[in-house]
């Protein structure tokens, strides 16, 4: 037998199929190919993991519910936070509408009733002044909210700036700015609330002005939030940069010679995209959570505008006859402030690189 005759069938028995390679793909092999076509990023890796997250995902429904509630809501409902029900040019002329119950009426709205005219419900009743307590709960988790997102933005900006300084230049610099910090921790932020309320209240004029409704109490937690707050996105943001400005690809953009400012930009913070998710996500409801407690105390927002603390305070007087009254703005705090951190530990687990398994 020649060797013509042996080589195709070598060739025959080489090119045996195997069954096995034709059998259909799992799911898991499936989606695995899915994932190595398409590019991803370190932004899309974090919200594929935190979409998964179902408590995570709950918890951010559960705030957009609340900020749409409390922001579209006073648009359409038919009584204002301010308005005291049964009085007419400042004086009372009809007392039934203080302290009703759920879903109950005062008697100029039952005869209006019994004309066949339809009556908004007092959903949540009203307080002792005859003011429809659920759009001053409504008003109340809209101060909180914007309380949270306003002290996360001073956080935010003022964090990240002092941080990301510190953290490149280093050296002298980097120990004169974080002793200043050391200060700052220091501080008692109550006693500068307390004590920028007294100032403020005493130098400044706001009678007449938008800031009246606001307050000087509201205005000097807003001073020490962004005086005091800070502090903590700073160190986190620093210790990144510390971590990553010896980096190969840092040292090749000082090599062409990029501004410091371009490097911190394009290059540092872009890397410490976690720590600033994080951060800013948990400094929500610690705002929200501080502002609650100072106007429970007294040292919120003005009257007659509402807050979820001052409204749980208010409610101590008739907490027997009226025990709704606390208990409502008492869930509302719990509920903002619940799925803050519970959303914050979902962005913990999507984002912080230590975690990936």
């Amino acid at each position: 037998m020649n060797n013509q005759d042996i080589t195709p069938k070598k060739n025959l028995l080489s090119f045996q199929l195997n069954l096995k390679d034709f059998e259909t793909a799992t799911d898991d092999e499936k989606l695995q190919q899915v994932r190595m076509s398409e590019s991803t990023t370190f932004f899309k890796d974090g919200m594929r993991k935190l979409r998964k997250n179902k408590i995570a995902m709950a918890s951010l429904s559960i705030i957009i519910l609340i900020a749409l509630i409390v922001t579209f809501v006073p648009m359409l409902y038919p009584y204002t936070y301010e308005q005291q029900l049964g009085v007419a040019q400042g004086k009372r002329i009809d007392k039934t509408y203080n302290n009703l119950k759920p879903f109950e009426y005062g008697e100029t709205e039952l005869a209006r009733i019994a004309n066949g005219e339809k009556v908004f419900p007092h959903i949540f009743g009203t307080d002792s002044s005859g003011r429809d307590y659920a759009i001053r709960v409504i008003y109340g988790g809209r101060i909180s909210l914007l309380v949270g997102f306003f002290a996360a933005i001073i956080v935010l900006i003022i964090g990240i700036l002092y941080g990301s300084v510190a953290g490149y230049f280093g050296g002298r610099i980097d120990l004169f700015m974080m002793r200043i910090v050391d200060i700052i921790y220091s501080l008692p932020d109550m006693l500068m609330i307390i004590l920028f309320s007294v100032v403020l209240n005493q130098t400044l004029d706001l009678e007449g002005t938008a800031l009246a409704k606001i307050g000087t109490d509201m205005m000097s937690i807003f001073i020490v939030f962004a005086i005091l707050y800070w502090v903590g996105m700073a160190r986190l943001v620093r210790g990144q940069i510390l971590s990553i400005k010896q980096q190969e690809y840092v040292l090749a953009a000082k090599s062409i010679g990029a501004k410091p400012g371009r490097i911190i930009q394009k290059h540092l913070l872009p890397n410490c995209m976690s720590v600033i998710i994080i951060s800013t996500a948990l400094q929500i409801p610690s705002a929200i959570f501080t502002e609650s407690f100072l106007s429970f105390l007294g040292l919120g927002v003005s009257i007659p505008m509402p807050s979820l603390g001052s409204l749980a305070s208010d409610a101590l007087s008739g907490i027997y006859s009226y025990p709704y009254r606390l208990i409502i703005p008492a869930i509302s705090i719990w509920l903002i402030v619940l799925s803050f951190n519970l959303l914050g530990d979902g962005l913990r687990d999507a984002f912080d690189p230590k975690l990936k398994k």
